[in-house]
């Protein structure tokens, strides 16, 4: 399967800004292992652009965790003993291949099998079952470019949790022309939904369980 590219920022490329200089994933490895980005930087390759990652929460001082967004992200962990029955497990905030330009690190990435299974290497989008952000001033960007990228590299299943108005919404159905999902659906505190893992039946999640009263 072809992986098209989601466009991300303007810039001179296509005559809306300066031109700047798209880095791919091998050339941002090398960085990594020259030792001019660290190691588990909050920094993702996105569009061939190193990009903070933005983990506040609303108000909150840029290059920070949120304190909402660390516990939700402490939410999704709790998961894995409910996923780990069905043959699949999840990982936080750890890299995911997207074509030549791109490598995210969602906060959240299902992925069938143990984790051993990918041992020495980085997952590619089309190993993927789910991709997870948790938004609170990033929730613009999760919208659009995070939202677009996933969908173009059909990754079936993309949920935002959305901490300012403490909603799940999750999207299915790629369309990677479009770079869209077809079915967009909001879940509220009190309501639950249902997680389809291809050979494993499904599992329900109730909003809860990731945003805490």
């Amino acid at each position: 399967m072809t992986t098209l590219e989601a466009p991300a920022f303007p810039t001179g490329s296509a005559g809306l800004g300066p031109i700047v200089k798209r880095w791919n994933v091998d050339e941002y490895h090398k960085m990594i292992d020259l030792g001019l980005i660290v190691e588990g930087a909050p920094i993702e390759l996105i569009d061939g652009i190193l990009v903070y990652k933005d983990r506040r929460d609303s108000g909150g001082s840029a290059m920070t965790h949120g304190p909402r967004h660390v516990l939700a992200v402490a939410q999704l962990v709790e998961l894995n003993a409910r996923l780990t029955p069905a043959q699949h497990h999840l990982r936080i905030q750890s890299p995911v291949v997207i074509g030549p330009n791109h490598e995210p690190e969602p906060d959240g990435l299902i992925l069938p099998g143990r984790p051993i299974q990918y041992q020495g290497r980085i997952p590619a989008a089309r190993e993927a079952r789910v991709a997870i952000e948790v938004a609170d001033s990033s929730l613009f960007t999760d919208r659009t470019v995070k939202l677009r990228m996933y969908a173009t590299a059909a990754i079936p299943v993309y949920w935002i949790v959305n901490l300012r108005e403490n909603v799940i919404e999750v999207y299915e159905h790629p369309d990677l022309l479009a770079g869209a999902y077809g079915d967009h659906r909001d879940y509220r505190r009190g309501d639950s939904f249902e997680l389809e893992l291809p050979g494993s039946g499904s599992l329900t999640v109730a909003v809860t369980e990731i945003i805490a009263d």
